[in-house]
């Protein structure tokens, strides 16, 4: 999702950027501290801290709607650039023809385990922000962030490196 959310930018802003993978967010922390990048794309969940402990800068969240965690720091869409919406999303998938009743048995105990209280205490201490979708509305987003990626994997086939 992170460097989806860089092609949209580079869309959106008409910037370029030399994209540098990192293996995991501590990594990417210490490249950044060190100067070696300048820019990085993270979740809000790995920036809360070093935020906090004055390390960096965060310049912008890119949900549609202000994080929570971090709620000082104004959206993309407040800063001009409606279209860098990126945010990670992770999901259950069953294979097609799985029984409607298997289905919704693996809904409710999904369900059940977001609400659980330690669960949001737990995620609330990260600076993980949950918002649970089931079955149909988690198709929908997945199909629509789908064609999403699609059309950004095509266009970075074509982007001179």
């Amino acid at each position: 999702d992170d460097h989806l959310n860089i092609l949209i930018t580079e869309e959106a802003a008409n910037v370029k950027f030399r994209i540098v993978h990192l293996d995991g967010a501590s990594n990417q922390l210490k490249e950044t501290l060190g100067g070696n990048v300048d820019v990085s794309f993270d979740n809000v969940g790995s920036v809360v801290k070093p935020l906090k402990a004055g390390q960096i800068r965060v310049l912008a969240i890119t949900d549609p709607e202000r994080s929570k965690f971090l709620p000082d720091i104004p959206t993309t869409k407040e800063q001009g650039f409606p279209a860098i919406i990126s945010s990670s999303t992770r999901g259950l998938a069953a294979p097609k023809g799985t029984p409607e009743a298997i289905v919704k048995k693996l809904g409710d105990v999904f369900k059940q385990a977001m609400d659980d209280p330690e669960h949001q205490r737990r995620m609330e201490e990260q600076g993980l922000g949950v918002r649970p979708m089931l079955a149909a509305e988690f198709a929908a987003f997945w199909k629509e962030q789908h064609e999403r990626a699609r059309k950004y994997t095509d266009w970075a086939k074509k982007r001179p490196q």
